[in-house]
């Protein structure tokens, strides 16, 4: 039996500013919302012994609410709890109401709701073994440095990857980094960034395509392709 030594922390604090205002948490998608799709995913690994939504202050009751409408199927405690200013400091946040026996944390953006249940246990798999690990794809295209509209580099190909999460990392490891941060007064956008500023290696863990991350509102037309994909996929 697996040990339920991780604590997903998901992040939703966004404000929708690219999705004309639409919580896209909160937002149809398939039979359900991105938030109940991202809930189910977590709650049947069997590593996660708890979850914390972190969502804006002012959208903390209606994400109650929602996750009162499945309560009936998590089978982990999920707790709300609201958002900083950063998504560094919404993390830290979440990091703040966790039980002293967590041993390593799960960082998830609340906008991939597609997230395997198998590759959220891949990659706790690998941060046991190293302290820190990160899903993450190789990248398909050729990517361009660019400076005032001209190429200036072209990175070679097979050494470049999408980072995705969950980010997973032992949770002393991740209270370390936040305190360098902290006394640097440096404010991350990637939760990887934090550690790496220790000088610790961060393990890629292989992850899927379709874990992809909400961004516009032409994202849910692609999720909701995937979705009929896999549907289709498992009935095949």
């Amino acid at each position: 039996m697996q040990i339920k030594d991780t604590a997903a922390l998901l992040v939703c604090a966004g404000n929708a500013t690219r999705m004309g205002g639409i919580h896209k948490i909160l937002h149809p998608l398939g039979q359900t919302t991105v938030l109940h799709q991202v809930l189910r995913a977590f709650t049947v690994c069997e590593s996660i012994a708890q979850i914390v939504v972190i969502c804006r202050e002012q959208d903390t009751d209606a994400f109650r609410q929602s996750i009162a409408d499945i309560e009936n199927e998590l089978t982990v405690p999920v707790a709300v709890t609201a958002g900083g200013a950063t998504r560094q400091q919404s993390v830290q946040n979440g990091f703040a109401v966790l039980p002293p026996e967590t041993e390593y944390i799960a960082i998830h953006d609340g906008a991939r709701p597609l997230i395997l249940p198998s590759d959220i246990e891949k990659v706790i798999a690998d941060a046991r073994k190293t302290g820190a690990a990160t899903l993450g794809v190789p990248v398909k295209d050729t990517i361009k440095e660019v400076q005032d509209g001209i190429i200036t580099a072209t990175p070679e190909r097979a050494l470049l990857w999408q980072t995705q999460t969950p980010q997973v990392f032992r949770r002393g490891l991740y209270a370390e980094a936040s305190a360098l941060a902290a006394s640097q007064q440096k404010d991350y956008t990637d939760d990887c960034q934090l550690v790496e500023a220790l000088g610790i290696a961060v393990t890629m863990t292989s992850g899927s395509y379709s874990n992809i991350k909400l961004t516009t509102p032409e994202d849910f037309a692609v999720a909701e392709a995937l979705l009929a994909y896999e549907k289709e996929a498992d009935h095949g």
